[in-house]
């Protein structure tokens, strides 16, 4: 069997170092395709373009990738993936991989991130699928710490499937590597975010909006990917994207909705 083939993708734009380092690391793996926003796309959840058009550009940002097709996307992280999967990859890819993000997206985050929008992406269209956040948000932190840990992960991943429907999402601590104690698969933490808005007025006197906010954990559970974080574990969150509330039909069922 040859190398398998593994779609690189994120939210961060095609030149984050987050994206880089996840390209180095895959490419001992196997054989790597990038397709990634030209601009940053955080926050950007699991929107789609409909209203213009797209538009990919082949190109080479690391010298020290050759080899490697990268094409850069006008949309978002779910549009990269869309357009990767039907029109820039030669075959279905065996593995998509998006990250390394700039920040946590656990708990609540996940809602959010469009790095996990781009491997939910993925996971819809049947690819096995994988998140990985650095709980750093500086553009030039270091990931190496979690190297040989994100390579295991991609590697286990391959070898033994991730389930039907599942897609992995995956949060490193900002520690050293002799501080990572190791991996913890373990639940999404409740929690939330406390906003406000900073209200401001520009010089032509137009009101304008920052938005702010505090994160709230709500949750004590020693089995959650927020308390893995906070003792030095990675956490592994297996995450879903059929929505439905299984234990809830049974109640609106018993409703008179005659």
């Amino acid at each position: 069997m040859g190398k398998p083939l593994i779609l690189v993708t994120n939210d961060d734009g095609i030149t984050a170092p987050g994206l880089r380092a996840l390209v180095s690391y895959m490419k001992e793996i196997g054989d790597v395709v990038v397709v990634a926003p030209d601009s940053p796309q955080s926050g950007m959840g699991h929107a789609i373009t409909l209203d213009s058009t797209l538009y990919s550009k082949k190109m080479q940002v690391d010298l020290s990738h050759t080899g490697t097709e990268e094409y850069s996307c006008s949309g978002t992280p779910a549009d990269c993936v869309k357009l990767g999967l039907q029109e820039l990859l030669e075959r279905k890819p065996d593995i998509c991989v998006s990250g390394i993000n700039h920040g946590s997206n656990s708990s609540i985050n996940v809602i959010y991130s469009g790095t996990m929008s781009a491997a939910i992406e993925a996971g819809i269209e049947g690819v096995p699928a994988i998140g990985f956040s650095l709980c750093d948000y500086n553009w030039e932190a270091d990931f190496s710490p979690a190297e040989n840990f994100i390579k295991n992960i991609v590697r286990e991943a391959l070898q033994c499937g991730i389930p039907k429907g599942v897609v992995l999402n995956v949060n490193i601590p900002k520690l050293p590597q002799q501080e990572l104690k190791g991996i913890k698969v373990c639940r999404q933490a409740k929690a939330n975010w406390k906003e406000k808005f900073d209200k401001r007025t520009n010089p032509m006197g137009k009101d304008y909006y920052w938005l702010t906010g505090e994160f709230e954990l709500l949750d004590k559970g020693e089995d959650t990917d927020e308390w893995a974080l906070a003792n030095g574990y990675i956490s592994i969150v297996p995450t879903q994207f059929d929505l439905t509330a299984h234990h809830a039909i049974q109640d609106i069922n018993n409703w008179n909705l005659k």
